[in-house]
Order: C-alpha cells, then structure tokens, then sequence
C-alpha cells in the first residue's frame, strides 16, 4: 500500500461529484460537448460581477508596493472591517473587524474552525442531505460526524431529532442555508428553534454546542426571500463562507470565517482560529482577493439569471412527473429517483447524454442532484432529454 489505509478507504467510498463529472469527459470524448447535459458540478458558468473586473484592471494598472507580501494571519484589516459591517448589517450584532478571519475559500473556514472547537472523538451532527465532504473535514481534525435527516418532505431540520441525537460528546453541528444539494433556505423560525434549544443542551451538558452555518449560497436567494442571519438566533454561532457562487470565483480560494460576537469565549476562539489558519498551511488568504473583494461586499451575480434557469427545469421536471422540494435558493434541484435505485437511475439518464449525481453522494440514497449553474442554452436543449428519459422510466404527471 503506498498510501495511508485510512486515504485509500475514502477515495473508494467519496465523491459521486467528481466520479459522475469523470464519466461525463468520457461521454464527451465520444459524442461531443455540444451533445452532452452536464450537470454535475457546481461550477458557475456566469462571470463575475463587472465591478471585480473594474477593481481588477485598476489594481493592474495601479499597483500598490507590498500588495503582493504577508499580512497578518486574519487577513488585511479593511477586508475584515468590509465583511464585518455587512454581517452587523444582516444580524444587527455588533460584529466588528476582531470576529472575522479571511479564509482560502469556505473549505478553508470550516477546516480551520473544526480544528479550533475539536477535541479527538468529539461528534459534528451534519443534516442530511449533505455536502459529502462535511465528513472528511471532521475526520481531518479527530472528530465523528454524526447524520441526522432533515423532514423528508420539507428538508428542513427536524429539531426534535437533532436534540435526540445531541450527547456528552457534541461539539458542532453544520447548518447549509441555502442547502446544497436541496435548494432549501432555513427560515428565522427554524433557526430560533435551534438556538432555544442549543441553550438548553449547554446548560444540562456544561459547555458551548456550535453551529457553523456554511453559506456560500446565501446571496443566491430567489422570490425576494432572503436568508437569516443565524447570529440572530443562535449565540455559539461561526458563519463560514466564500466568494465562489456569489462573485463566480470559485478558483480564487477566498473565503471567510466570522463569530458571533456574543460567543461565548469569542476572544479566545479567535485567537485559535487565526493560529489554526496558519498551522493548516493555509497561512493566510491570497493576497489580491482579500483587496478585490473587499470592495464588492455589496456585489453579486444577478441572481434573477439563476432563478430563472431554476423555474425552466423545475416547471419542466414537474410536468413530465419528478418529485422534488422547488428550491428557494442556491443552483441545484434535488428530485427523488423514479426507482429505488438512484445510481442505476443516474446510469440510465447517461444513456441520454444526462449527467447527473446520485443523492447516495450526499448520504440520500433514492434521489439525484441536478446543478444547473450551466449555460442556459444546454438547459434549453436538455429538456427533450428530460422527456425521453421520463417516458422511458415510465414516469407520469
């Protein structure tokens, strides 16, 4: 064996993404691009915003001396004090510069902040259905992820088996709002919920229970709904995010991670998430984002592209009889399989050039993700695809 035991047993067992997205560059090399539905990556097709291109070339044009050199581990401070009055903006909290540390993407946050809570064998509860790699960060840092379902019919989390599974040994629990795979965006009701009864398991269990809300989705909302501030209903709270769907840059690797600041500790849990972001090797954020961005806070793609994407396949899926929750934000649908089997459903839509991820990649076994952050001309001529596909499985409205 020449790589860890633990290693080979994980590339076995993960990513259905990227496995479904392997097998589509197989069917492209036989049939062409142009005959081929890809839609397994949460990959944007949309451009950034004009204001990073303008940003960009005047950075080009104007260089400042040094803007390329180290900076503190946190990140540049007005980068962190342009995050930090958005989040007070949102949630009404004094949140300020201190509370927020610039991160190599939303992956880079969550990692840095599991490694900053986790004790060896310690549980994170993930809701599924869930983002697969959730499991893999808690394993990076010791820790146990323990899966509680949403409401199968809302995907929405079902507070009463979150409590059920809360024990001596919980330590966080990942909330996705708007939710990858599902679409669905965590009403204020929901998180009030939440954070009610997360302040009583603290007090019979004697210390801090996190929810870290991972939201790279969350200006992504549709129906001129938005999505809670969860610093509003939940005081042990740490957002983790990145610029990748809202700014279309998900190559550049820049995130952040901001707490409460009404956390308990919030002093000292900053000062380990800094140093975590070191030890990681992630060292700190690349250097030109955190200047870009900071002056695109108030940017974003227009989201009325991607609602708009959402309402052509949902209204088609549904008519020709797919079941789904329509979702309220991000760019996936979440249908049920028409057979129990989701990967051998997910093999037959391949032989109508449709690529699609099974819902056992996001621990959902009978339904499938369909990311349509695609180019709107593929959608378009996918949906006789759709139809083929539906009348074969026998699928009726």
């Amino acid at each position: 064996m020449t790589i860890a035991n633990k290693i080979q047993r994980a590339i076995e067992g993960s990513s259905w993404i990227r496995r479904m997205f392997e097998e589509g560059a197989a069917l492209i090399a036989e049939h062409g691009a142009e005959n081929v539905f890809d839609f397994t990556l949460g990959n944007p097709s949309v451009e950034p915003p004009e204001a990073f291109h303008r940003e960009l070339l005047q950075m080009a044009q104007h260089p400042t001396p040094g803007m390329h050199r180290y900076m503190n581990n946190a990140g540049y401070d007005e980068t962190r004090q342009a995050v930090a009055e958005v989040l007070a903006e949102q949630s009404g909290k004094p949140v300020g510069k201190q509370h927020v540390v610039m991160t190599c993407g939303a992956g880079g946050a969550l990692n840095t902040v599991l490694k900053t809570i986790l004790n060896p064998g310690e549980e994170v509860i993930i809701l599924a259905p869930y983002f697969v790699e959730y499991k893999f960060y808690a394993d990076n840092h010791g820790g146990m992820a323990r899966e509680v379902w949403t409401d199968p019919a809302t995907f929405l989390p079902d507070i009463k088996a979150i409590e059920k599974a809360i024990g001596p040994l919980t330590r966080a629990i990942i909330v996705n709002s708007p939710n990858n795979p599902t679409g669905v965006i965590y009403p204020s009701e929901i998180l009030d919920e939440l954070g009610q009864m997360l302040e009583r398991k603290q007090q019979q269990f004697g210390r801090p229970i996190y929810v870290i809300s991972d939201e790279p989705y969350a200006r992504l909302a549709f129906d001129n709904q938005e999505v809670p501030s969860i610093f509003r209903s939940v005081r042990n709270a740490v957002v983790v995010t990145s610029h990748s769907k809202d700014l279309a840059l998900p190559g550049e690797r820049i995130g952040y991670l901001a707490a409460n600041p009404e956390m308990d500790g919030v002093e000292l849990f900053m000062g380990g998430a800094i140093f975590c972001n070191r030890v990681l090797g992630f060292v700190n954020a690349p250097a030109m984002m955190q200047r870009l961005v900071a002056k695109l806070q108030h940017e974003s793609v227009d989201v009325a592209e991607y609602q708009e994407k959402r309402d052509i396949l949902y209204n088609h899926l549904t008519s020709l009889g797919f079941k789904m929750v329509k979702p309220g934000g991000g760019f996936y649908l979440f249908p049920k399989a028409p057979i129990q089997d989701d990967v051998a459903f997910v093999r037959q839509a391949q032989q109508h050039n449709l690529l699609l991820v099974p819902g056992s990649g996001f621990g959902a076994p009978g339904y499938f993700r369909i990311a349509y952050c695609i180019d709107m001309d593929i959608i378009q001529r996918s949906l006789p695809k759709w139809t083929a596909l539906a009348e074969e499985m026998g699928i009726k409205p």
